[in-house]
């Protein structure tokens, strides 16, 4: 429990950590805009902006538990100003670096740790040790509510930066709102310590070593690999995809990655809502079902600018909605201690996902000269998904003697 009572309220929590997700998560879906203009103005094929969104991604999932460990034991406060200071190198990075290995690997490592430290994983923490048990779950879920509002809000305002001043003063403009909206609103998540004196401690060793052998963990650790392959796949290589097709007009991608954001405000506080009411296990196997269904029939139809939109709008409302029932299962099984420890080990095995969504669009384009080979993928591991969630066990772990603190 925490020693003092100056914890803060689950609505300065919400609020905080609302501005740092819509930054972190708006800036990043709206990457897939700067691979036309980056790699003709470098002479790179599609693949090196891909390799780099995919490394970003990779590394955002393995920064990720150590970023959770560091918020669970240091307070998300810190955690978070750290990632906002490496977020805004990274983007200067990508603005000035024209060597391809040094664009990769440096925005990888920069933009990788930033999200770690801002992203979901980061920020889950202190929302599940705030929060109420009973409202939990709708925690989760405003709090995903709030990240895809900043999907909705950013997404047309980078693509008027980038045709306004240009892709480079773009991501100048970017890494300066994060320095200025980002860095104070961490200061409103500072955690007292908490407090190991009553009850048994569990270290990470401990609970790290709990949960990777818990069969439900893993499900959960399987499903998500499959929704980081889905969505950054989407939300990278959509517009080049819609382009291809001989959709030339920027706005309908410009429209249908803001409808994504704008239909997942709803899609992330129902699924929040109705995760504390039924079993979250239905919930997510829904969900990855139907991903594969509307992927498919989006494929099968003919491509118009209706057809995009109601694509994007299905998509949307099951976008990021797997966040609040994955998290709030984690909580419900192994408590809130370690968290975002815990949610970041998850996380990880949804950006090796991402990794391979992303890089597989560009090199498999490069190699086909189109995506039909990545979008039967991601039906087809929807499908494996929804089934490996259904046997998932929410119950609580049932815990023997831990060692004392």
């Amino acid at each position: 429990m925490f020693t003092s009572d100056r914890a803060p309220s689950l609505k300065t929590v919400l609020l905080a950590s609302g501005v740092v997700l819509i930054l972190a998560l708006g800036v990043r879906h709206g990457f897939g805009f700067w691979m036309q203009p980056i790699s003709q103005a470098n002479g790179w094929t599609r693949e090196t902006f891909s390799l780099a969104l995919a490394l970003q991604n990779l590394m955002w999932g393995v920064f990720g538990p150590f970023a959770g460990m560091a918020a669970d034991r240091f307070g998300t406060m810190r955690v978070v100003l750290a990632g906002a200071l490496s977020y805004t190198a990274g983007l200067v990075w990508m603005a000035v670096v024209t060597q391809p290995a040094l664009f990769i690997v440096g925005s990888g490592v920069f933009i990788g740790l930033g999200l770690a430290c801002t992203g979901f994983g980061a920020v889950s923490g202190i929302i599940g040790r705030v929060a109420p048990v009973e409202r939990r779950s709708w925690a989760f879920g405003i709090s995903g509510a709030t990240s895809s509002f900043g999907q909705f809000m950013m997404m047309p305002l980078e693509q008027f930066m980038i045709s306004s001043v240009g892709w480079e003063n773009a991501f100048y403009l970017l890494a300066g709102a994060i320095m200025v909206a980002m860095v104070p609103m961490s200061f409103f998540l500072r955690e007292p310590p908490v407090s190991h004196g009553e009850g048994q401690h569990q270290s990470i060793g401990d609970a790290l070593g709990e949960a990777l052998r818990n069969r439900s963990f893993l499900f959960l650790v399987a499903g998500y690999f499959v929704c980081g392959f889905q969505v950054v796949f989407i939300a990278v290589h959509l517009p080049a995809y819609l382009k291809d097709k001989g959709m030339g007009d920027p706005r309908i991608a410009v429209m249908a990655l803001a409808l994504i954001g704008l239909f997942n405000i709803f899609g992330s506080y129902f699924a929040g809502k109705w995760g504390g009411m039924v079993p979250k296990r239905y919930l997510l196997s829904g969900i990855y079902f139907i991903r594969s269904l509307v992927i498919g029939l989006f494929l099968l139809a003919p491509l118009s600018a209706v057809s995009v939109y109601v694509f994007a709008a299905a998509m949307g409302f099951i976008w990021l909605s797997t966040v609040p029932l994955t998290n709030g299962v984690i909580a419900g099984i192994f408590g809130v201690k370690h968290m975002s420890m815990l949610a970041g080990v998850v996380f990880l095995s949804h950006q090796i996902g991402s990794f391979l969504g992303v890089w597989l669009g560009g090199y498999l384009f490069a190699l086909k000269g189109n995506y039909d080979v990545v979008w039967g993928l991601a039906i087809a591991l929807g499908v494996m998904a929804g089934l490996a969630n259904l046997p998932v066990d929410e119950r609580p772990v049932a815990r023997g003697a831990l060692k004392p603190a």
